[in-house]
């Protein structure tokens, strides 16, 4: 058998996390030992018998045998939240590599120690009549601050004050109320306070009923849940169907089997409405974990969720490590959004990620979208999700009516503006009747696409059907295939001078604005006007408010935001992401419609929806106008199975960078070598679109190159970045070369 070696650490804190020390695995613990488990090890030079947590495997020794000491034993007792996630760890770093440390700094985000707030309140030790007694005195003797306190303290009803009321009776000092309490006068009792940046919420007793569809999906959960079924399932709901009133439903039935929940959310700005929503329901159940909040404010929130006074999580993809020691339910809204998949080192997604800490834990999870996300989708259609539909809107509610405007014609009929002239009359009508619009730019930070502003033709790749990328160089690239073709104003098409990089700004259309309205009240929504701490919160009450009568913003403002009085929404570019130069531009176009389109009609009021598009017969836009998903997944999984991109295939990019222009081009190439080299002979290997540059070929004076890899089975991608990392990790090629893995990415590189 084998000699295996474990790293264990002993101290879990993040400032430790990287003092490993090796121990060698006896044989008789070799089934047994795997990265999460604590077992008991001798430590120091007396042998001391510690705990710690093994955090990775190897067969290979570090250091001389002799130096290395054995494990004793297993740790006893339940798996404690480290181990798990430690586990969690675990499986970030083998499905999307990445070292065991970057992992750990994941899943274990720093939680620096902040000093708790405490209030003092006091409270009346002497009977009555002994404490009027001492009051006369005090005023005879002209003792005013403490004669002042103690008659306030006399007229409350439970002769209790707290540390607020003492501050307004007046300038008492601690001194003195220490000397009271020493006289036995009154007693001092210190409150912790916890920091809540959503202090001023209520809870709230009335309830909006379910549906009939809502309450089947609530039985079909509780049913399972109370049989030990623990599954992942997939709510489809359009626009407006009320998923979070079932979400809020089904977690109701998880807390009364004393577990805890999480909930994710894609975007910061989500976060006051949802939180909101979820206070009314359940009170100071919830926590909230963002990256917004102060230090004391996220220590609170962690050692709230630790100590159990916390059962419910909200929070974007980091709220997904949350401590909760008994959780029994993750629910992922808007599952289908990019925002779940991480762009740093692990480039993990929060969906499967999510199902992997539910099996670890014995939880379920329920992913919900009105419009899906191909994956998921799929596997409910083949059995691996269980698939609840909601197909009607809440309330009295009815879809929006959706036109498309064709640009061309617009620029044919001489219309140079941002608006569209039946946009632009709608703006007007909503205007005169004190009615909210929302505009939303489609710009998701992809590179321009260039196209004809005469005809409409996108300039793609002849190999592969997807959109060229303009370079500063004056060139055209597919990032695909290394296709590539000098720019040329001339349209290949129509033969006419007006090919362009297409881009469009929030400010461009906020200036147009003031222009066309100069009397409407205007909210600019995006990365630069949000920078703020609870910025995004002050926005949006201010629209909720009644406050401004356009609402302009690009995805952010798109995603679960519920105003009664938005009757129109106006879709400025549909382009924009359409023509993005990745296979998944049609299903994120799609998405971002549907959901811009779903803000407009949410009350008793008529909504309307107006698109703005150079390719106003393109399915994903036709199928949005409808809102039809249904006719939009069979016409995106017909391209996908035939260019067999994922889910009909896994796909993992190679980032390789570095300084040198050269180096980051000669260790792609030697990769590449080492792939077709690993599948000499194989019957189903895996296929390799040439290297080349990436789309940002140079960033912060570091040269990037990149491989495409696609296969059927996960596992074989997975296996060869183990066996690729092994020789990277230890050629001197590749000495001062990053090299980055992305699993099934969601952008293109």
């Amino acid at each position: 058998m084998t000699k295996k070696y474990a790293d264990v650490i002993i101290d879990i804190s993040h400032e430790a996390l990287d003092k490993v020390f090796q121990y060698r695995v006896p044989f008789s613990l070799q089934g047994e030992i795997r990265p999460g488990v604590r077992v008991q090890i001798p430590f120091g030079k007396g042998n001391q018998v510690r705990e710690g947590y093994v955090i990775s495997l190897s067969e290979t020794a570090d250091y001389p045998e002799d130096l290395i000491k054995e494990i004793l034993a297993l740790s006893p007792g339940s798996v404690a939240m480290e181990s798990q996630m430690i586990r969690l760890a675990a499986f970030l770093k083998d499905r999307y590599g990445s070292s065991m440390y970057q992992a750990l700094k994941t899943v274990m985000p720093v939680k620096k120690t902040v000093a708790r707030k405490k209030k003092t309140d006091v409270t009346l030790r002497l009977t009555v009549p002994e404490a009027e007694e001492i009051l006369r005195l005090w005023e005879k003797r002209n003792y005013r601050v403490r004669s002042r306190f103690l008659a306030a303290l006399l007229q409350r009803p439970d002769h209790t004050l707290s540390g607020d009321e003492i501050k307004q009776i007046g300038s008492i000092s601690q001194k003195d109320l220490k000397k009271m309490e020493e006289q036995g006068i009154i007693t001092l009792q210190n409150r912790m306070l916890y920091r809540n940046p959503f202090s001023s919420l209520q809870k709230k007793e009335e309830r909006v009923p379910l549906n009939l569809e809502q309450s089947a999906v609530l039985e079909e959960f509780t049913g399972d849940y109370e049989a030990g079924e623990r599954k992942t399932y997939l709510l489809h709901g359009v626009t407006g169907s009320g998923k979070t009133e079932v979400y809020m439903a089904l977690i109701e039935v998880v807390l009364g089997m004393g577990k805890q929940a999480i909930v994710l959310i894609p975007e910061i700005s989500l976060t006051f409405q949802t939180v909101r929503r979820f206070y009314e329901r359940f009170g100071e159940q919830v926590a909230v974990i963002h990256s917004r909040m102060s230090q004391g404010e996220k220590s609170d929130s962690y050692m709230r969720i630790e100590q159990g006074e916390a059962n419910i999580v909200v929070g974007p993809r980091s709220a997904l490590f949350a401590p909760t020691g008994n959780l029994g339910l993750i629910v992922i809204d808007e599952e289908h959004d990019g925002a779940y998949k991480s762009d740093s080192t692990p480039k993990y997604h929060a969906r499967e990620t999510a199902i992997f800490r539910a099996g670890m834990t014995g939880a379920s999870v329920v992913l919900g979208s009105a419009t899906p996300s191909m994956e998921s989708y799929t596997r409910a259609q083949r059995g691996e999700y269980t698939l609840w539909t909601l197909k009607k809107r809440g309330g009295d509610a009815v879809l929006p009516r959706v036109s498309i405007v064709d640009l061309k014609e617009e620029f044919h009929q001489g219309n140079r503006s941002v608006f569209s002239a039946s946009l632009r009359e709608k703006i007007r009508e909503r205007l005169e009747r004190k009615e909210q619009i929302m505009l939303f730019l489609n710009r998701r930070g992809f590179a321009g696409f260039v196209s004809c502003r005469a005809c409409g033709t996108v300039i793609k790749c002849p190999h592969c059907d997807i959109s060229l990328t303009y370079h500063r160089d004056g060139t055209l690239r597919c990032h695909y295939c290394g296709f590539s073709s000098p720019y040329s104003r001339e349209c290949p098409v129509c033969r006419r001078p007006h090919v362009a990089a297409f881009g469009l700004g929030t400010e461009k259309v906020e200036t147009a604005l003031a222009e066309e309205f100069p009397g409407a009240r205007v909210l600019r929504m995006d990365m630069d006007t949000t920078r703020r701490k609870h910025s995004h919160q002050k926005m949006l009450e201010a629209f909720g408010g009644g406050q401004a009568d356009i609402l302009l913003g690009t995805q952010m403002i798109v995603k679960g935001h519920d105003y009664e009085n938005v009757t129109l929404v106006g879709i400025l570019a549909a382009d924009l992401s359409l023509h993005s130069h990745d296979f998944r531009s049609g299903e994120r176009t799609f998405q971002l419609l549907c959901q811009a389109a779903g803000r407009a009609g949410r009350g008793k009021k008529q909504g309307e929806v107006v698109i703005q598009t150079y390719s106003p017969d393109h399915y994903a836009i036709r199928t949005a106008a409808d809102q039809d998903y249904y006719r939009f997944y069979e016409e995106e999984a017909a391209y996908r199975k035939m260019l067999r991109y994922p889910p009909w295939s896994h796909m993992l990019v190679i980032l390789v960078q570095s300084g040198e222009e050269s180096q980051a081009a000669l260790a792609v190439q030697r990769i590449q070598k080492m792939i077709v080299q690993s599948q000499s002979g194989s019957q189903n290997p895996v296929s390799v679109l040439n290297p080349g540059q990436a789309s940002l070929a140079k960033l912060k004076d570091t040269y990037r190159q990149v491989i495409y890899l696609k296969h059927t089975e996960a596992e074989r991608l997975l296996d060869l970045k183990d066996r690729l990392q092994a020789v990277i990790d230890t050629h001197p090629l590749f000495a001062g070369v990053s090299v980055q893995y992305d699993f099934d990415p969601m952008n293109s590189y």
